[in-house]
């Protein structure tokens, strides 16, 4: 059973699993949180099981040691991003690993510290840095950027068709401070009407993604887990937006197949090999019971591919 935490972690069983723990495994949680899935590895790889947990949120790795104190030095945890991956295993001497787990996005217990800025259901500054040391925040977004650019960011990474009027807004209303300034200012643009979520969702998405360059991230991280990945090792991604769930889907496809020459050619060229075998054909997704209990879980979706 997973212990109480401040966060509860999404598909914590599918993930499980899939990564099929066991004992004297090494594996890598590259998305640590509070350590609800962390924990969940090291009960299931005991008693020699090894977990590397890396997160850029010094609030969240505080909670994450606190919980995976009673496992000791089989919890290793640092504050870094997941695309030092090579660096940190290199760091412990660890050659190659039996299991890795990127849980995208943002966690709830982000969410609901105001000082963050992620959210607009309570005031704050517009913040939305996972690590609190990186130097651009929303705000230098929302009151920087000319309009064109903004709208492009809104469109691109909020899915957002209404982004020239949002941004139009948006510089008309410049300076903007606070997290629920800016949702009204999203409001009044697009209009309320009867919507299943908030008229500032997407525009909050977009700047987040911006701020954190989360796409360009999952790009770049997933070759990187491949490559770090034992044979029969297994990566686990979940994913919370159409965005982040496409880009894993592609490239599990692309790395599943031996040849990825254009459709129509005679002949292969690209002397491409394939390096994984998917394991899950369509994503998981969380069951009735989970989603009541933790509505977050419902945009989950979770893709397995396993190292040939």
């Amino acid at each position: 059973m997973n212990p109480t935490t401040p966060h509860d972690p999404v598909l914590y069983y599918e993930v499980l699993q899939a990564l099929q723990p066991r004992d004297g495994g090494r594996y890598v949680d590259g998305t640590l949180g509070a350590g609800g899935h962390g924990w969940g590895i090291l009960d299931a790889s005991s008693p020699g099981g090894l977990l590397l947990g890396l997160d850029l949120d010094p609030q969240a790795l505080a909670l994450a040691r606190e919980k995976l104190a009673p496992f000791g030095e089989r919890a290793v945890l640092r504050q870094a991003s997941y695309l030092t991956l090579r660096e940190r295993l290199d760091a412990l001497g660890w050659d190659y690993v039996d299991g890795i787990l990127l849980d995208l996005g943002i966690s709830s217990m982000q969410v609901d510290v105001p000082e963050r800025g992620f959210s607009f259901r309570q005031d704050g500054p517009l913040d939305m840095r996972f690590d609190p040391t990186a130097p651009t925040t929303a705000a230098d977004l929302v009151n920087r950027l000319p309009e064109s650019e903004l709208a492009d960011l809104i469109y691109r990474y909020g899915e957002e068709r209404r982004s020239r009027r949002i941004a139009r807004a948006i510089v008309a209303a410049r300076p903007i401070e606070g997290t629920r300034q800016l949702a009204e200012i999203v409001r009044r643009a697009v209009g309320g009407g009867k919507r299943r979520i908030h008229p500032a969702t997407r525009t909050f998405q977009a700047l987040r993604i911006a701020v954190n360059r989360e796409l360009e991230a999952v790009e770049q991280v997933l070759p990187l887990a491949v490559d770090a990945l034992a044979p029969g090792g297994r990566l686990a991604v979940i994913s919370f937006h159409s965005l982040e769930d496409r880009l894993v889907k592609v490239y599990f496809r692309r790395e599943s197949r031996d040849c990825i020459c254009p459709p129509g050619r005679p002949v292969c060229v690209c002397e491409h090999t394939a390096r994984l075998r998917l394991v899950t054909r369509k994503p998981l997704q969380a069951n009735e019971a989970e989603v009541t209990a933790n509505p977050r879980a419902r945009s989950a979706r979770l893709r397995v591919a396993e190292k040939i």
